[in-house]
């Protein structure tokens, strides 16, 4: 799990000082690929995509009142939030139920639409993610013979972020290959280098809210 663009999620009813680990698979279409243990406490990252004041409708993810569960790990309610001086979100407080643990029965009662996917704050570890796009925005912009090829090149063709990982990307190497959930697939990129891992994003996944909103 990493979180591209992190806003920090504080559940408010968790022990201060305690630190539970998750088992979660490393392929979930394919067990055979086995499980590492993530951790989790009282801090969490998650997503600011996955958050909204006042979110419109078909958005199932976290907002006042709106439950979630926290991918490998248990449901969260949001009671309240807190802006910084600009107006945005700058810290998100929720109630976790303890009844509704991954791998258990749940019996909280507690229903939710959406998985969402977090970072143990304690432990993440810091990540530079490269989003590629074309790098024109017309399909021949050598085509115009009374145009440079130049003007055609698109300003967003490459984006970078400063993001969080959960601890066990340490182990990553060079040619290896990832799915960042509900982010597409990445590779080590060649200037990473001891406290400096850099991705490069090889291959996107549907996003099927950008698609609604589109709409």
């Amino acid at each position: 799990m990493v979180v591209l663009d992190p806003v920090k999620l504080v559940i408010t009813n968790y022990p201060e000082n305690e630190t539970e680990l998750f088992d979660a698979e490393n392929n979930p279409e394919d067990l055979q690929t086995g499980i590492r243990q993530i951790s989790f406490s009282r801090e969490i990252y998650i997503e600011r995509d996955d958050f909204m004041i006042n979110p419109p409708k078909g958005y199932f993810r976290l907002s006042p009142g709106i439950s979630v569960r926290l991918k490998s790990a248990y449901k969260v309610t949001c009671d309240d939030y807190k802006l910084d001086d600009n107006g945005n979100v700058e810290e998100i407080y929720c109630t976790y139920h303890p009844a509704s643990k991954s791998g258990g029965e749940d019996t909280s009662g507690i229903n939710v639409k959406t998985t969402i996917h977090w970072v143990n704050i304690a432990d993440s570890v810091a990540v530079e993610l490269r989003l590629y796009d074309r790098l024109f925005n017309d399909e021949a912009p050598d085509s115009y013979k009374d145009r440079d090829f130049m003007e055609f090149l698109n300003p967003d063709s490459l984006t970078v972020f400063k993001g969080f990982a959960e601890k066990s990307i340490t182990n990553a190497k060079l040619e290896d290959k990832f799915q960042f959930l509900r982010m597409g697939y990445f590779t080590p990129d060649k200037d990473s280098a001891d406290g400096k891992l850099v991705f490069n994003r090889t291959v996107t996944l549907k996003d099927a809210w950008a698609k609604a909103k589109g709409k």
